[in-house]
């Protein structure tokens, strides 16, 4: 008889294990989350940028009416004046 017939027990202590092929699906699991958690931080890293932008053209928008408003106010002030 083989040895499994009788020593008895698991399948399992007798099923060859290929520890080269677990060990490269594993690194590839492990790479792939990876770079499911690159692709996220990148994302999060795209809106800040894109919200970043929003305000930094407000703040223009900002400054260029205020300038606009006070040379309308000096324009205003020469021409009552004189």
């Amino acid at each position: 008889m083989s040895a499994r017939g009788e020593a008895g027990g698991s399948r399992f202590l007798y099923a060859p294990f290929d520890a080269a092929n677990a060990r490269i699906e594993a690194n590839e699991r492990v790479a792939e989350e990876r770079w499911q958690a690159l692709e996220f931080r990148l994302n999060a890293i795209e809106t800040a940028l894109e919200r970043l932008e929003r305000r930094l053209w407000l703040a223009v928008f900002g400054v260029v009416s205020v300038v606009l408003a006070q040379a309308i106010k000096e324009i205003v002030q020469m021409s009552s004046a004189g």
